[in-house]
Formats: structure tokens, sequence, C-alpha cells
């Protein structure tokens, strides 16, 4: 049961994070404290992305703007990376954890946004579901990469000993 409550805690964290509008959650202010400068912005300034009919850019968006979408869009990824490690990690033993993993990442992901859609200020869109689920699917992936090149070298130190 122990191996729920990371997984569990993850979820709480998403769901309060998608309670609370986008003027609740800027980070825009701080940025402009921070990065007084703005560093970067010649080599930012090279990105348009499209997103949800817009280009965001710096151009159209401002620079702390378009550094906001980027932080907020790896936050994303990020979260749904490690939602899908902590599920990976509850399913085991189970034969297809990796394929479980994701499926269940991919339908919190579809939750979440449907909870945004309710959130004053906040918009649910099946771009930030993809973008979630390959959050979770490249987190996942580097996961367990490196799990089996951790238990491939503790079984080389085995047959040494």
């Amino acid at each position: 049961m122990k191996k729920y409550i990371p997984l569990a805690l993850l979820i709480v964290i998403i769901f309060i994070s998608s309670s609370q509008s986008y003027e609740q959650q800027s980070i825009v202010p701080t940025l402009q404290k921070l990065l007084p400068n703005q560093p970067l912005f010649d080599f930012l300034s090279l990105f348009h992305i499209p997103y949800w009919g817009i280009d965001v850019s710096i151009q159209e968006r401002g620079y702390y703007y378009f550094l906001e979408f980027l932080i907020r869009k790896a936050a994303h990824m990020l979260s749904f990376g490690a939602i899908a490690i902590a599920l990976y990690i509850a399913l085991y033993p189970r034969k297809r954890r990796y394929l479980y993993a994701l499926v269940i990442t991919f339908a919190l992901a579809c939750a979440d946004e449907l909870h945004q859609s309710f959130t004053i200020g906040r918009t649910a869109t099946m771009s930030d579901v993809w973008l979630d689920t390959v959050g979770g699917l490249i987190c996942l992936t580097l996961f367990t990469v490196i799990l089996r090149l951790f238990k491939k070298k503790k079984t080389k130190e085995k047959q040494f000993e």
C-alpha cells in the first residue's frame, strides 16, 4: 500500500494546481524580478511555438510571458513524467507495467484537462494531454533505461565477487 503514496501525492498536487486560475499561478512578476536583464533574449527570440491556434513567441507575447509558457509546459511534462514513474513503481511486479503506466498517465492527463475546463481562466486542450503524455513517455523511458543500467552493473559486480 505504501507504494501508492507518492502517486496519490502527485495526483493531489496536480488536482490543486488545476484548481487555480492562471492569475493565481502566474510567475511573470517573479521572472521580472529575477531576470531584469532578460538573459538569452536573442536565442529565445528564434522560437515560435504554435499553440492553441496562436503563435507563442517573444515577439507576440513578450519575453517574460514566453519564458513563463516554456516553464509551465516543462512543469507539465515533468509532473506527468513523475506520475508515470510513480505508476510504474506502484504496478510492480505486474507484467506490461510500462504500457499500463503510460495508458494510465494518458487517462490522468485527460482527467486533468477536463478538471481544468471547470476552472475560471484556464483552458483544456488536447495539446496539453499529448504534452503530458509525452512527458510521461520520456521520463519513464529514461527511468527504465537507468534502472536497467544499474541492474546490469549490480549483476556484473556480483559476478566478480
